[in-house]
């Protein structure tokens, strides 16, 4: 199992002292747990997009071609592009470059947007909302399939016979869809091909498992072959989970709230976020050893090749999250690792093996 990190490059206060990073040492500490991830063996991180003042990262692709030139063997994601208010033409030219800066390690995760701030800033009708995704993404495929690209649609104007570079060092620029919960996206990207990630940060994990079936139903029934499969959750690592929930809860609270104040959600309190952290809650927090478990639990659930670990909600102390990717690096993925070889080693030995 792939094992990683994705990030909005949170900016939000401490709430003890009201201190708010710059958002110059906020990119510069983003680029520290970038390189950190790559030198503790980690497979992916993740850079999303937002247009809010309480995240920093709006251009994905820059930040990561900033970590491509300082990073040797990890992969380097969007988490996610918000493709429905982009251009899907710009998309694939920044992560080609991206990918050809970093020797072939770039993704796009495409999703549809928790947020709504790039809709109105770039010109779109929230009406159009998945109409927008849907014919973009298939817009990126069309450019990532072929290199003289003629395409229209209805919400930009039409290709007439042009072609799109540069071309990536990857054939194909691997595309995956990010979804939240909606099944009608987990069917498109099986009807297409594509690997879905699965975004699992409220409820109880085994809720969502039906939609990682629904994913493989939808690639069997759209003639593809088994595409991978994305597990993404909140979370946070440190010697004790008494430590990691303490660390991460206040900020976690601070984001949380202020997305409740939108959406009519009420105030979390500490027994919420801690019910979130047992073996069946969405929170990943805890000492290694316990996220190592409830990422196994979930791998019985959903199958999943990769993990990806939101560590800081809010905006945490640096030196917190290195640590926290040190530990998810060095002792939680050894063990998850193994335990799914071992796992997928029983499943195929021939009868009789003694295995």
């Amino acid at each position: 199992m792939e094992l990683g990190i994705y990030t909005f490059g949170e900016l939000t206060a401490d709430p003890a002292t009201g201190r708010r990073d710059t958002p110059q040492q906020r990119m510069a500490d983003l680029l520290e747990e970038i390189e950190l991830a790559d030198e503790v063996g980690l497979d992916v991180f993740g850079v999303g997009e937002h247009h809010r003042p309480d995240f920093m990262v709006s251009a994905p692709a820059v930040v990561l071609a900033a970590a491509a030139r300082t990073t040797k063997r990890i992969r380097l994601t969007s988490a996610v592009s918000v493709l429905s208010s982009d251009d899907p033409v710009r998309v694939f030219q920044q992560f080609a470059t991206l990918d050809l800066l970093s020797g072939g390690r770039a993704e796009v995760m495409a999703g549809r947007g928790s947020f709504i701030e790039s809709f109105p800033l770039f010109g779109y009708d929230l009406d159009d909302y998945d109409e927008l995704f849907a014919e973009k993404l298939g817009l990126l495929l069309a450019l990532r399939e072929q290199e003289v690209v003629t395409w229209s649609g209805r919400h930009r104007p039409p290709i007439d016979g042009r072609a799109v570079y540069p071309r990536p060092a990857q054939d194909p620029l691997p595309v995956w869809v990010a979804v939240g919960g909606t099944p009608q996206s987990v069917v498109r990207a099986g009807m297409l091909g594509l690997p879905l990630a699965i975004a699992i940060i409220g409820g109880m994990p085994e809720r969502f498992a039906p939609l990682a079936d629904l994913h493989r139903r939808a690639l069997a029934e759209g003639g593809h072959d088994p595409q991978p499969l994305s597990i993404n959750s909140h979370g946070f690592i440190a010697r004790t989970k008494r430590e990691a929930a303490d660390i991460a809860f206040p900020t976690h609270k601070v984001v949380m709230d202020q997305i409740g104040r939108e959406r009519g959600w009420p105030p979390m309190r500490r027994q919420d976020f801690d019910a979130g952290t047992t073996l069946r809650g969405a929170n990943v927090v805890g000492s290694p050893e316990e996220v190592a478990e409830k990422v196994l639990f979930q791998h019985e659930l959903f199958g999943h090749d990769r993990f990806l670990l939101q560590l800081s909600v809010g905006t945490l102390p640096h030196d917190a999250v290195m640590r926290a990717i040190e530990l998810l690096g060095t002792e939680v993925a050894p063990i998850v690792r193994d335990e799914v070889a071992r796992r997928t080693a029983s499943s195929v030995a021939p009868a009789g093996s003694g295995e």
